[in-house]
């Protein structure tokens, strides 16, 4: 499995960015796909996942309301509308994926390479 994540970028505080991430598998709508960031001097953190169906959606609770996460299954791909983007949004975002719906990054069982998010404020 190769993910591939794309659309970050440079956005002011209060804009918007969409993020994409490509997976090449076959069976891709059997994994859940997530999203996890990494601020400089910071542990990875959950940010959002998705079911296998897209049925159903988790979120941090410090994106919450600001975020969504959606996903193609035709097109083998998970997105990640975020909204309201803050300073304290900036980092490295990973897209990954699991088996089973989890919000742990322990548990993903692929990861992409990152795409950097910088909200100036």
């Amino acid at each position: 499995v190769q993910l591939q994540a794309s659309g970050g970028g440079l956005v002011q505080a209060g804009g918007s960015l969409r993020l994409s991430c490509a997976a090449s598998v076959r069976t891709f709508s059997r994994y859940a796909m997530g999203w996890f960031r990494q601020a400089p001097g910071n542990e990875r953190e959950f940010v959002a996942v998705i079911s296998g169906s897209g049925t159903n959606t988790h979120y941090a609770d410090s994106v919450k309301g600001r975020f969504t996460i959606s996903r193609d299954n035709i097109k083998n791909t998970v997105y990640l509308q975020m909204n309201s983007l803050k300073p304290e949004d900036t980092a490295v975002y990973y897209c990954a994926c699991s088996w089973a719906l989890s919000q742990s990054a322990t548990d993903m069982n692929y990861w992409g390479k990152g795409t950097l998010v910088t909200v100036s404020s």
